[in-house]
């Protein structure tokens, strides 16, 4: 994965500053992941930060813990509000220690030496003395090759061998991280939790989940540790700490004997959900039987309709599909979930096209073959399409149905072959996301921008993996992007591709418009890939509210984001790009991240480009 697209996710997924993921293994696990040790880069490689100690029966008093952290009492006496260093500190009592925090190497670290005074293990050191602020395998790796004082695997350590102790810390970085000027190194123990975290410093808990990417209300354990994102220096609220919360010494999780109310609400949820299994179990039967039913009533009148149509316009092409008259035409029913039910498409003649679009002048042309009009009384997007490729096009939308996917209402066939057929489509009163954008009178808000590219996202994820065969757009566009009376957006799919089994195959349906991918052009590759870096163009448009002419502009446009001369006036350029209409009325760190997104979609190397899946964890963020 290419660095612009680290870039975004560090930037991006993070919300407002840096993140670091979270270890949930136990501070003996031999095991290392993500958050075993927190990862630096060259911007943020030294601060001044914090961390947690608790109490504990060796060390009591605040001259304990400063000898232990290498601090004169002072230091900590005024930082922990305590009057005298040898005043006895209550057990669990936490302790704000201030650290040194630096980037050495590939991960942040706070180094301490520690002498051991008898002979101890690596677990009871990182686990017992310091409480989890390192884990044991990195108190082992740091000192392993220290061979002389460490007699075998087990991890036995001698008395007076010395450690060094690499704690655990981080530094938010000052280029983005805007207002977070901590990170607080702050260890789990039995019955603790990111509320409690939150309640002690006065801190929103969904800062805590962004800062160590954490998911909506998690699981933490004891043993663990967290960063606590602050905007000034710590202080600690003990008014909301239980009265009886456990000592350190990470005890293990033990089970909660529950209340009779709970025990009662236990059988009312099992009670509930067997009434209600029985009453879905009856609600399908049900279903299938009028499913049955209905089979006839549709098949005798798709018979009934299709007479009648081969009487006043002449007989059905060969390979048509049902049709109906416009005035029972359904909506899009995928043969994928409901199985047996015909898709029936509403046919139109080409006499009313030609009055709809007043004979398809150029006043009514939207794009290539595409135009709008008017048919009894709703505005319809008709496109003109080969003969041949009629019955692939209703197939792809016969399969999908969609609210950020224009729907196909009905289907001309020409007078022959020659002069091909006509699908008639639903039409988004708002028009293409290309008038939109081109239209200052209708500027498009910050907010309303982000939503219609998480809306675009969201239509090419089901295309790519909600459908059977899964579709590969090939012609995304912001002409062939429509915008709803409430600006959502909507994908007009005129053609697409069904990839089984193979990313390389020659043409599509519909020519494609704005950039192409490299591999597209040279090998003719037909993939997911291909719609992502279409799906970029689109974002540089919708930042940039201009329109790419000749393949070149808007990539040359956002060299700025290469780095190199060009870094440190990143956000400079950056709002020379964006669109003057939006009058500088955005949060600028979501821009830099929308455009560094958009770098990473156009990569001419298709495998440095996100996912569907990463893009839409991004943009759900912003909307």
């Amino acid at each position: 994965m290419n660095f612009q697209w680290l870039l975004v996710i560090w930037i991006c997924i993070g919300s407002s500053y840096g993140q670091q993921f979270y270890d949930s293994t136990p501070c003996f696990s031999n095991i290392t992941s993500p958050g075993t040790r927190y990862t630096c880069t060259s911007l943020n490689d030294s601060c001044q930060t914090f961390l947690i100690y608790r109490a504990n029966q060796d060390f009591t008093t605040i001259s304990d813990v400063s000898y232990l952290f290498g601090f004169s009492p002072d230091v900590l006496l005024t930082l922990n509000n305590v009057t005298s260093s040898s005043q006895i500190l209550e057990i669990g009592r936490e302790v704000i220690v201030p650290i040194q925090c630096s980037c050495l190497g590939e991960f942040f670290q706070a180094n301490i030496s520690y002498h051991a005074p008898t002979n101890t293990k690596f677990d009871d050191v990182a686990c017992g003395v310091f409480e989890g602020l390192v884990k044991s395998i990195t108190l082992l790796e740091e000192n392993n090759s220290k061979k002389t004082n460490i007699s075998d695997v087990n991890y036995d350590i001698k008395a007076s061998t010395e450690l060094l102790v690499p704690l655990k810390c981080a530094c938010p970085d000052n280029f983005f991280d805007v207002g977070i000027h901590y990170f607080v190194t702050y260890p789990f123990i039995s019955g603790d939790d990111t509320g409690k975290v939150s309640e002690k410093f006065n801190i929103s808990v969904e800062d805590i989940w962004g800062a160590n990417h954490l998911s909506f209300n998690p699981t933490v354990f004891s043993n663990t540790t967290i960063l606590v994102p602050l905007r000034g220096k710590p202080s600690i609220n003990f008014s909301i700490l239980d009265s009886d919360a456990p000592t350190p010494g990470f005890l293990p999780t033990q089970m909660v004997e529950k209340s009779s109310k709970n025990q009662k609400l236990k059988k009312l949820y099992i009670s509930v959900s067997v009434v209600g299994f029985f009453l879905f179990a009856a609600t399908l039967v049900a279903c299938g039987l009028y499913i049955r039913a209905i089979r006839k009533f549709k098949a005798e009148r798709n018979r009934s309709s299709i007479h009648k149509s081969s009487v006043t316009s002449g007989s059905t092409p060969r390979n048509s599909p049902p049709m109906t008259t416009r005035s029972s035409t359904n909506s899009c029913l995928s043969p994928d979930l409901l199985a047996g039910i015909k898709y029936t498409l509403g046919e139109y003649n080409i006499d009313e096209l030609k009055r709809a679009t007043d004979h398809f002048s150029e006043g009514t042309k939207i794009s290539d073959n595409v135009y709008k009009g008017c048919v009894d009384n709703d505005e319809v997007l008709i496109k003109k399409i080969r003969f041949e490729d009629t019955k692939q096009v209703i197939d792809v939308h016969s399969r999908i149905n969609h609210v950020n996917i224009v729907k196909l209402k009905g289907v001309c066939y020409g007078e022959d072959d020659i002069s091909g057929s006509y699908l008639v489509f639903e039409y988004p009163s708002n028009g293409t996301l290309r008038d939109c954008l081109s239209n200052s009178l209708a500027s498009l808000s910050w907010h309303k921008r982000t939503q219609i590219a998480f809306d675009i996202a969201t239509g090419l994820h089901y295309l790519h993996f909600c459908t059977i065969p899964p579709y590969t757009h090939m012609n995304i566009n912001s002409k062939n992007i429509f915008l709803t009376p409430n600006w959502r957006a909507k994908l007009a799919v005129f053609g697409a591709k069904a990839v089984i089994g193979t990313t390389k195959e020659i043409g599509s349906i519909g020519s494609l418009g704005g950039w192409i991918a490299p591999e597209h052009l040279v090998h003719g590759s037909v993939s997911e890939k291909v719609d992502i870096f279409a799906f970029g163009v689109v974002l540089l448009e919708l930042i940039s509210g201009k329109e790419d002419v000749d393949g070149n502009f808007l990539r040359d446009s956002i060299t700025f984001l290469r780095g190199g001369d060009n870094e440190g006036r990143c956000f400079e350029q950056l709002k020379n790009f964006i669109d003057s209409s939006l009058m500088e009325d955005y949060p600028l760190a979501e821009a830099l991240c929308l455009a560094v997104l958009a770098k990473a979609c156009i990569e001419d190397d298709p495998f440095h480009r996100p996912s569907m899946d990463d893009i839409i964890k991004v943009l759900a963020r912003m909307v």
